[in-house]
């Protein structure tokens, strides 16, 4: 799982064309909506797309849900990972 953790790392700051980070210094269980990465709305956008590209996952229509899984690289991986077992 650690080796998609830091595709998920690669994924997102290469969407995002982040210059302040580079993805090992994304924290798997850093906040990606807090202090540390300080996404946005239209980034989770943005990375749901590339996610569903790359790994053929769909978020669910629920913004609740959506939101425990943008919380974190690891959330993200989590889901990535439950997904691919339906």
């Amino acid at each position: 799982m650690t080796s998609l953790f830091d595709e998920l790392k690669t994924l997102i700051v290469e969407t995002l064309a982040l210059e302040d980070i580079t993805a090992s210094e994304i924290g798997t269980d850093a906040l990606l909506f807090g202090d540390e990465i300080d996404l946005d709305s239209i980034d989770a956008l943005e990375i749901a797309m590339a996610m569903e590209e790359q790994y053929g996952v769909t978020l669910d229509d629920d913004p609740e849900v959506n939101q425990g899984i943008f919380l974190s690289i690891r959330t993200l991986g989590e889901f990535i990972v439950a997904s691919r077992k339906e």
